[in-house]
């Protein structure tokens, strides 16, 4: 049996400008995925995944010779599973050419939480086929590749697409007041690739992506709270300007006494909220259960 596990992950900064080389803040997550694959003497790939709560949520058994899907109760995932392992075999032509065997895959988060439950599979996947990942995303779900720096990572990273060649500089990001640092759940999962998508039509100024270097960079060097805060403040402000969208304080949070940014897609996924130990007690009686400190999320 080989086993490979990959990190969930979350974007602190730099969300859509990184896909126009803006620096962009990224940290691995505690949790994450794992794939187990028994090789069997067999021409079939039986694939089982199941879920934080060990339920199975997807099953489908394959052809070898050709990813053919023979058996499956979610035939729009078979697909995409199979499209991804057939560039995996366009990428090494000797992946699963004899034999087959089972693959288990186990997630350690909600797969509607947007931690990534796409790039741990590619991660996973390419870890075991020994091939590239970035070429896997780009020819399966797409994206800035962030999401798969994040999950072999150790550290938090800066993560930098130059020349269409993802640049990975790890760094020192342990912010002394984390503990008033959250993450909240918007119970609102965003279609990243659709994202992306619509994103491609937006027009962004060279001078645009530099202030977002620059704030990527500002909130790595934050000393104080108050200037963590006034960062996210205007990463929003710049955001918000780009996309032609309201900030989520402004639409939601008016009243919150503290800093609150997006994360990834806007609208959708998790936020970030600074704010104090009272935090978790404002967003649950707005209705949003799900609130993780800082220092249980990030690995």
């Amino acid at each position: 049996m080989k086993e490979y596990y990959s990190h969930g992950k979350l974007l602190l900064s730099g969300e859509y400008i990184v896909l126009r080389g803006a620096k962009a803040l990224a940290i691995p997550c505690k949790v994450g995925q794992s794939l187990k694959f028994t090789p069997q003497d067999t021409a079939l790939l039986k694939w089982q995944s199941w879920d934080h709560n060990g339920q199975l949520w997807f099953s489908v058994i394959f052809s070898i010779s050709d990813f053919e899907i023979l058996n499956t109760d979610t035939p729009e995932m078979a697909n995409r599973l199979a499209q991804i392992l057939k560039q995996i075999r366009l990428q090494k032509n000797t992946f699963l050419n004899e034999k087959g065997g089972t693959v288990a895959t186990q997630l350690e988060f909600d797969r509607h939480w947007g931690l990534g439950s796409s790039s741990t599979l590619i991660s996973n996947l390419s870890q075991w086929s020994k091939t590239n990942p970035y070429l896997l995303l780009e020819n399966s779900f797409g994206g800035s590749g962030y999401d798969i720096a994040c999950a072999t990572a150790k550290k938090p990273l800066v993560y930098q697409i130059s020349n269409t060649v993802p640049e990975i500089e790890e760094v020192e990001f342990d912010p002394s007041f984390k503990s008033n640092l959250y993450f909240v759940n918007l119970n609102q999962k965003k279609n990243s690739s659709t994202a992306v998508q619509q994103f491609k039509n937006i027009v962004v100024s060279p001078e645009k992506v530099l202030q977002t270097s620059a704030l990527t960079r500002q909130l790595i060097d934050a000393k104080t709270q108050s200037d963590f805060e006034l960062y996210m403040m205007q990463h929003e402000t710049l955001l918000g300007e780009i996309l032609g969208l309201k900030t989520i304080k402004e639409t939601h949070f008016q009243n919150f006494q503290g800093a609150i940014k997006s994360l990834g897609a806007w609208g959708g996924d998790f936020i970030l909220a600074s704010g104090n130990k009272n935090t978790p007690d404002y967003f649950k009686k707005k209705g949003f259960k799900v609130v993780v400190p800082y220092e249980e999320m990030v690995y």
